[in-house]
């Protein structure tokens, strides 16, 4: 490969946008801000409220329980806990302070916290059925596991 498709390569491509469905955008805001030290943006009425203070913005969507994911869906929203291929990981300094942090907003810790080669992490659930992990990475990091 050119090196000038290397460098291209390395460069972000796309900006991410977070989008989490939530029964109560305000309830959901105090939790995300109180647990992450997020700030809040833009407000989209009773909808929605942008998150700022990240490395991505993160959107807290107001969204009924029982309502589609999208139209012809079979299964419809549900905030008890549940599982997704998809989570978020929150890449934190002290990770028992940031536990305690979501604790005190609301969040529920589900396993003992986990040593691994890159570091500890600690599998946590919102108020809202999502499921998200705390970080706190070695000083090697992914390069303690990584094959190149």
């Amino acid at each position: 490969m050119p090196n000038s498709q290397i460098a291209d390569a390395r460069r972000p491509m796309v900006e991410i946008l977070i989008n989490i469905d939530v029964e109560n955008a305000h309830a959901a805001e105090r939790f995300y801000c109180a647990a992450f030290e997020l700030k809040p943006g833009r407000r989209f009425g009773d909808v929605g409220v942008e998150l700022i203070g990240g490395t991505s913005k993160i959107y807290l969507l107001a969204k009924d329980t029982g309502t589609p994911g999208y139209a012809g869906a079979k299964a419809t929203r549900s905030y008890q806990r549940h599982w997704t291929p998809v989570h978020l990981d929150f890449i934190v300094t002290d990770l028992e302070q940031a536990i305690a942090r979501s604790i005190a907003a609301g969040a529920t810790a589900e396993q003992p916290i986990r040593d691994n080669p890159w570091g500890r992490i600690a599998v946590m659930a919102d108020p809202f059925g999502h499921g998200y992990c705390l970080i706190q990475f070695s000083d090697a990091g992914y390069d303690a596991i990584a094959s190149e």
